[in-house]
């Protein structure tokens, strides 16, 4: 008897062992995928684990702060790479470090550090799901080809009366009527 790519059983087989093989990244994916919608809520890259105030020589107007003296500062105080600085009046500085976010009060020096770690395991689930490496998205791109196959060859490993035939497409078609309609009421 001829293999049948398309057989059901082989179907089956595919989808299980594709499902099988991706079943960590879909769970990772799913996980930080919902951490990542509630992100301002949840911070799922870091927690805190340590406010302190301290004083420095910081003074003088916002704008004359350089980024030097503020990577210095970081160095100093053990925060890793500056990534990003502001100035939200004239007298107070924003900076974001690596393992750090710090506001300086130019008026009195005194400067108020939010010493930041990595929250287990949600915080490596949302590296996977942003990495960018090139060997990376390959994998990620055959990763959702095997999605695709998955949801794919389940419309059509069903039988009878639950089959896609029957009873599958409108449940389908309201699964996709959902996200266009968000797309007409709210895409810009």
């Amino acid at each position: 008897m001829a293999y049948n790519f398309l057989s059901n059983k082989s179907l089956r087989n595919w989808h299980r062992d594709i499902g099988y093989f991706f079943v960590g990244l879909i769970i990772a994916f799913a996980v930080s995928g919902i951490a990542q919608n509630h992100r301002k809520l949840w911070k799922p890259d870091k927690y805190l684990y340590e406010y302190k105030k301290l004083s420095s020589a910081f003074s003088g107007a916002a704008h004359s702060i350089q980024k030097q003296q503020l990577q210095a500062f970081g160095d100093a105080q053990q925060l890793g790479k500056l990534l990003r600085s502001d100035s939200r009046n004239d007298s107070t500085v924003v900076a974001v470090f690596a393992n750090a976010d710090i506001t300086i009060h130019l008026e009195n020096g005194m400067v108020e550090m939010n010493l930041w770690k990595p929250k287990p395991v949600l915080a490596q689930m949302a590296f996977l799901h942003k990495f960018t490496g090139n060997w990376w998205i390959w994998y990620s791109d055959i990763f959702a080809l095997g999605l695709i196959f998955i949801t794919v060859s389940g419309m059509f490993l069903m039988r009878g009366k639950y089959s896609f035939k029957k009873r599958g497409w409108w449940l389908a078609l309201m699964g996709i009527i959902f996200p266009i309609a968000i797309l007409v009421l709210f895409y810009q």
